[in-house]
C-alpha cells in the first residue's frame, strides 16, 4: 500500500527572558518536528517550502478547476494501485516488466498531481482510502485471470482516463487557453501516455480475453461511477 508521509508540524517556543547587565530580550526558537525529532529551520528562519509547480494563475475558475484536479489526482492514484495489483501477482512474468514500464509512468502523473493540489489549493477527495483499496483489487484480480486479463483491464481504464482527459482539455480550451496553459500542457501530455498504455494492452492480446466485452463494459461503468464521485466529494 502506498505509504502515507507524517504531516511535519511547526513549534513555536518562547525562551526565557534573560536577565543580564544590558537589555533583556526574549527569545524565540521555531522548530520544525519531523518523524526523526525537531530540527532547527535554516538560516534565516523561513520553513522549507512544499515541492510544487508555480503559482495558481489569478481569476480562475475554481469550482471548475477544483474538480479537474481532484478527479484527476484521485484517477492517477487509483491507476497506481491497479497497476501495484498487478505487479503483486504477474511481476515475475513475461509481462512483469511492460506492467511496470506503464507503472512508472503513473508515477510521474500522481507526482505531478500532487504538486497541482498544492499549487491550485485543492483537497483530495475523501473517497482514497476506498480507491486505495478498490484499485489494487481491481488490478490483483484481473492479473489472476491471467496476463490477457490484466491487459484487457489496462484498455479498460486507460480508455476511460484518455475520454475523460480529452472532456477536460475542451473544456479548458472554452474556458481560456492561455490562462490554464499550464494545466493543458499537463492533461495532453498525460492523455497520451493514457492512449499509450491502451495500445500497449492491445497488443499484448487484451482483446482475446474470455468475455472481453463484458469485463471491459463493467470495468468502464466503475470508472465513469468513480470519476462522478471523486469530482464531487
Amino acid at each position: 500500500m502506498a505509504a502515507v508521509a507524517a504531516v511535519p508540524v511547526v513549534r513555536l517556543s518562547l525562551g526565557r527572558r534573560r536577565a543580564s547587565a544590558g537589555a533583556g530580550h526574549s527569545g524565540a526558537r521555531v522548530t520544525f518536528v519531523s518523524p526523526t525529532g525537531p530540527r532547527p529551520l535554516p538560516a534565516g528562519g523561513s520553513a522549507p517550502r512544499p515541492c510544487s509547480t508555480q503559482a495558481a494563475p489569478q481569476g480562475i475558475n475554481k469550482p471548475v478547476i477544483d474538480r479537474i484536479i481532484r478527479v484527476d489526482h484521485a484517477g492517477e492514484y487509483g491507476a497506481n494501485r491497479i497497476y501495484a495489483g498487478q505487479m503483486a501477482v504477474l511481476g515475475r512474468s513475461s509481462v512483469g516488466p511492460v506492467i511496470q514500464q506503464m507503472w512508472n509512468q503513473e508515477k510521474v502523473h500522481l507526482k505531478k498531481f500532487n504538486e497541482l493540489m498544492v499549487a491550485y489549493r485543492v483537497r483530495p477527495t475523501v473517497l482514497l482510502p476506498f480507491w486505495n483499496v478498490a484499485g489494487f483489487v481491481l488490478g490483483a484480480g484481473s492479473a489472476l485471470l491471467g496476463k490477457k486479463g490484466a491487459m484487457a483491464c489496462t484498455v479498460a481504464v486507460e480508455e476511460s482516463i484518455s475520454d475523460h482527459y480529452n472532456n477536460q482539455i475542451r473544456t479548458l480550451m472554452e474556458e481560456d487557453p492561455e490562462k490554464y496553459k499550464e494545466l493543458l500542457q499537463v492533461i495532453k501530455q498525460f492523455r497520451d501516455d493514457e492512449r499509450e498504455h491502451h495500445d500497449i494492452g492491445i497488443e499484448h492480446d487484451a482483446e482475446a480475453t474470455p468475455a472481453y466485452s463484458v469485463l471491459k463494459t463493467a470495468i468502464q461503468l466503475g470508472c465513469k461511477a468513480a470519476i462522478f464521485l471523486s469530482e464531487r466529494i
